[in-house]
């Protein structure tokens, strides 16, 4: 894919914050492209939702950042202030995790809905509801619920009042932060299906964050794997849940639970990811591998052919069968 057809393009990301004794980020690439869902995953506290937050400029206060996150072609980390506004008015959204704290209770989601397009879309009121109205259809609802209050609606609808606000000024890149974390089994099949459907209607690229596999391989093209702020493993979906070749990979996909050994013991990587507040060298991922060596714990290991290990090319890690994939 060329970089003309990226929406999204992370190079050599690095983040800093005060009082910690590595990057929150450390050498991310990244990219995403038109009409391409592409999944970021990892445990809690790997880096995800700050790459992603990235793309909108939300940077933490005091935060020192090197690299590139170019969206549309223009660099998010030189944008003015007003530059930035205007990203963030159409050219890129985000769908938050948790619906209810993003949405004013006290107002009419009619109002929710149609405030950006007024304000930042140039568009009138009538032409603001039309576009609510089509938005609405898109995603399961009537309009109905533009005259309703969020206690009205259940957390599966307001998820899909979140997307449809997002999509209110037809950005080309859509951030999804563990939009379904939140939300019922079926309802979260829903919204995945909803997204998949959304991509192919609109044509809009978006970077789905998630620590959950199942989501990651239902609903995405490439997944990126990431842990201590490092991209340690990336691929095409199917390729990476069938062959992994990163241990950090391999040992995610073992803890996923299936359906045919419910009574098995969940496997569970053993340690802790590491502290923000200890230096790393080597890879991070050493002290909780099992086949880490003396190079590993010594010598950072560089991305090749997709991934980041020392003895990549000398193991065989278990495969996951295309039965046993993780599924949603």
């Amino acid at each position: 894919m060329s970089a003309a057809t990226h929406v999204l393009e992370i190079d050599g990301l690095t983040l800093r914050l005060p009082r910690t004794a590595r990057p929150v980020l450390d050498g991310v690439d990244l990219t995403v492209g038109a009409s391409e869902i592409v999944a970021l995953v990892g445990e809690s506290g790997s880096g995800k939702s700050m790459t992603l937050r990235t793309a909108l400029g939300l940077l933490p206060r005091q935060a020192a950042v090197g690299g590139s996150v170019r969206v549309a072609g223009e660099d998010v980390l030189t944008m003015t202030p007003a530059r930035l506004r205007d990203l963030r008015a159409g050219t890129a959204s985000m769908i938050f995790q948790d619906p209810r704290a993003a949405i004013n209770p006290l107002r009419r989601l009619g109002d929710f809905l149609t405030e950006s397009a007024r304000i930042n879309g140039g568009a009138g009121g009538e032409r603001a509801v039309v576009r609510a109205r089509h938005l609405l259809a898109a995603v399961g609802l009537t309009d109905r619920v533009l005259s309703q209050y969020p206690h009205e609606l259940s957390g599966g609808m307001l998820q899909r009042i979140m997307i449809a606000s997002a999509l209110m000024n037809d950005p080309g890149l859509l951030l999804c932060d563990e939009p379904t974390t939140a939300l019922d089994v079926t309802t979260q099949a829903e919204i995945v299906a909803l997204l998949a459907d959304l991509r192919n209607t609109f044509g809009t690229g978006m970077l789905f964050v998630t620590h959950d596999l199942g989501l990651a391989a239902a609903i995405s093209d490439r997944v990126f794997v990431m842990y201590a702020g490092r991209i340690v493993e990336h691929g095409p979906a199917g390729s990476l849940f069938g062959a992994p070749r990163h241990p950090y990979t391999a040992a995610l996909l073992d803890s996923t639970p299936r359906l045919e050994a419910p009574s098995e013991r969940l496997a569970a990587i053993p340690g802790q990811p590491p502290d923000l507040r200890a230096p790393l060298s080597g890879c991070p991922f050493a002290a909780r591998c099992a086949y880490a060596i003396e190079r590993c714990r010594a010598e950072r290991p560089e991305p090749e052919n997709g991934v980041a290990c020392h003895r990549a090319g000398e193991l065989v890690l278990a495969t996951v069968r295309e039965g046993d994939r993780p599924r949603a």
